[in-house]
C-alpha cells in the first residue's frame, strides 16, 4: 500500500497517513516505526507501507520509502 504522510509527531510516534488509493487514513501508534528504515517521518513524505486492523482501525506498520519500496 502507498500513501503519503499528512501528519506525526515524533515525540509520541503518533501520526496520520492518507492512502493513495482511495484516500482513506491509516494510523501511525508509537512503535510503527520499529523495523523500519526511518527514525523520523515529515509531512508530505512518500511511503510504502503493510497495515494492522485492530478493532477496526487500521495501522500502518513496515514502513519503507516512496514509490519504490527502498
Amino acid at each position: 500500500m502507498q500513501g503519503v504522510v499528512k501528519v506525526y509527531d515524533p515525540v509520541s510516534g503518533v501520526g496520520v497517513i492518507v492512502r493513495d488509493d482511495d484516500r482513506s487514513e491509516v494510523y501511525l501508534r508509537p512503535g510503527s516505526l520499529d523495523g523500519s528504515m526511518f527514525r523520523m517521518l515529515r509531512q508530505g513524505q512518500r511511503v510504502i507501507f503493510d497495515t494492522d486492523d485492530h478493532e477496526g482501525r487500521l495501522y500502518a506498520r513496515d514502513l519503507r520509502f516512496g514509490a519504490d519500496g527502498y
